[in-house]
């Protein structure tokens, strides 16, 4: 990575992976066919779409240049699969998918990469298993092994917020007997419950909690897959490091439990104005113009933290290119998402040449801070390699990401996009 004089132009972002591992998983379930256009291009969701081919749902691809998928649904029964199931490097596989096999009536495995391998599934272990199934696991992280039963509807309380688990819990829920209700401890993403909505499920919901009644039948849908807000954090941070940047990306979703980015990024100082926002099956889809300003920082806690877990990185990797700094609290999370994320951050920012307070759950970055080029390590971790490819921009001299092809985990062209929008 070269440094950069500006970050200038436009670019549309493929779908958002949340709502994409959805939309597959409840085609897969839904009576009748289902068009889901602008899939997500990561490996995480073709992850998805490779189990579900395992677990005898028939889908193909059209258009490649739009990455359609047409999925025939099952109407709610899956087939035994013959080997092991492959989640890859995906945690939003393995455990939202692990809803739907519990009450299916058979057993299988779900494993993945030696990155997933280390991620803790107690979380959706214990719900699964007040509701009948039973799940072995090597001490609490995959494989798992999901024995499929009749499930009764409980209501759970989560000790951590993750709308993975939300998701996996009422995906069992729509298969269970009876009511099923999830409390959150703080709101995150609620794509779980918009995607329910949009194939034909009823939901309530009464402040953090969402109850869902089972046995309700499902539709096939066609639907355009907004762009990945989670992916535009990273072209916003670079537009934020340049005063004169300008930058438009159409089509991004814009739901309010994932658009706080927005909100935040404001509050940091960077001039945000959006257009054009419709509605498509409950989510909100706009286009977002970004100019650069002078970047202030700040603090980020409690719910905000929650809410931008995934996009914690790269506020963190520009933190030191703010003036008055970025501190991150109540993100424990980040030690287990696809690597040790506040780990990962202290040590490259510290390679390149950053103080860096790291804490528990969270960091202390100054502002006013100067970066050099250096060589960094992607952890095997997206959005660590992303994050340090646009501070990056701003730093003297050339720097070296390894391990840099995981970000096609989530967005395989990442870097020619950004290399699109970058001025030398």
């Amino acid at each position: 990575m070269r440094p950069a004089r500006n970050v200038r132009g436009s670019v549309t972002l493929p779908g958002d992976k949340s709502i994409s591992h959805r939309y597959a998983m409840l085609a897969a379930l839904a009576d009748g066919a289902s068009r889901l256009e602008n899939y997500s291009t990561g490996a995480d969701c073709a992850s998805t779409l490779g189990c579900l081919r395992s677990l005898g749902v028939k889908w193909k691809k059209k258009e490649e240049a739009e990455n359609v998928i047409e999925m025939q649904g099952s109407g709610m029964s899956l087939t035994a699969p013959n080997a092991s199931l492959d989640c890859g490097n995906s945690g939003s596989t393995i455990r939202m998918l692990s809803g739907i096999l519990s009450a299916q009536n058979f057993a299988c495995e779900l494993s993945g990469d030696e990155s997933l391998s280390r991620r803790p599934m107690e979380r959706v272990i214990t719900p699964l298993a007040a509701m009948g199934a039973r799940i072995t696991s090597q001490n609490g992280r995959p494989p798992l092994c999901v024995h499929g039963a009749h499930l009764k509807g409980i209501h759970y309380g989560m000790p951590v917020a993750s709308a993975q688990v939300k998701t996996c819990v009422l995906f069992a829920g729509l298969l269970a007997e009876g009511e099923t209700s999830v409390h959150e401890p703080v709101r995150t993403r609620d794509h779980g419950e918009m995607a329910l909505r949009a194939f034909g499920a009823t939901l309530n919901r009464k402040g953090n909690e969402i109850g869902i009644r089972g046995g309700q039948r499902l539709h096939g849908i066609t639907a355009r897959i907004p762009g990945d807000i989670s992916s535009a954090a990273f072209f916003f941070c670079a537009a934020a490091l340049f005063p004169e940047s300008q930058l438009t990306i159409t089509n991004l979703l814009m739901n309010p439990t994932r658009a706080r980015l927005l909100d935040i990024l404001v509050q940091f100082g960077l001039r945000i104005s959006v257009s054009q926002i419709e509605e498509a099956h409950g989510e909100l889809i706009g286009t977002v113009k970004v100019q650069g300003g002078c970047l202030k920082g700040g603090a980020l806690a409690g719910a905000d933290s929650a809410a931008l877990i995934d996009e914690i990185p790269v506020l963190a990797a520009i933190a030191p290119s703010t003036e008055r700094g970025i501190e991150v609290r109540d993100a424990k999370e980040l030690r287990v998402k696809e690597s040790d994320r506040i780990a990962a951050i202290a040590r490259n920012l510290r390679a390149m040449g950053a103080e860096v307070e790291e804490r528990e759950d969270g960091l202390k970055i100054p502002g006013g801070q100067k970066l050099h080029g250096a060589e960094v390590d992607s952890f095997s971790d997206h959005r660590i390699a992303m994050a340090f490819s646009v501070a990056a921009l701003r730093a003297e001299g050339d720097s070296l990401i390894r391990g840099s092809e995981c970000a096609a985990v989530s967005y395989p062209a990442f870097f020619t996009a950004l290399d699109e929008l970058v001025e030398h």
